[in-house]
């Protein structure tokens, strides 16, 4: 772990906080389950377009997204979600983005995941 000199004392340096995923928990979190998006699973139906048959499909409803006050502004939300997006990517799940911080700021900003985005039918009510 890297220190910094302070004075005449050295003190460690805020490492960077590792994203893991917690399967069991449906969660993607910090190392010190501070910060955490939560998610869970659902069955949606997958079309490619109208003429087509529908194909029953994996779809992450991430549904909320939390870092406490004492790690804000760190890009911690956006790690999260970076972690969760490319966890769909891999496992060829959609993403509901029922989070607002997902919808409103974190797509807006990372278009390139739109593609994962599922848009056939309403948001969750959770």
């Amino acid at each position: 772990m890297e220190k910094t000199a302070v004075g005449d004392s050295s003190v460690e340096a805020n490492p960077p906080l590792e994203i893991v995923w917690n399967e069991k928990g449906e969660r993607f979190e910090t190392v010190d389950k501070e910060a955490f998006l939560q998610y869970h699973l659902r069955d949606v139906d997958r079309v490619a377009n109208p003429d087509q048959e529908r194909k029953a499909a994996a779809a992450m409803d991430i549904v909320h997204t939390y870092v406490p006050r004492s790690k804000r502004g760190m890009g911690l939300a956006a790690r999260l979600c970076d972690a969760a997006f490319a966890h769909a990517q891999c496992h060829s799940m959609l993403v509901i983005p029922t989070c607002s911080y997902i919808s409103d700021t974190y797509l807006p900003r990372n278009p390139e995941w739109n593609s994962l985005v599922y848009n056939g039918g309403p948001k969750s009510s959770m």
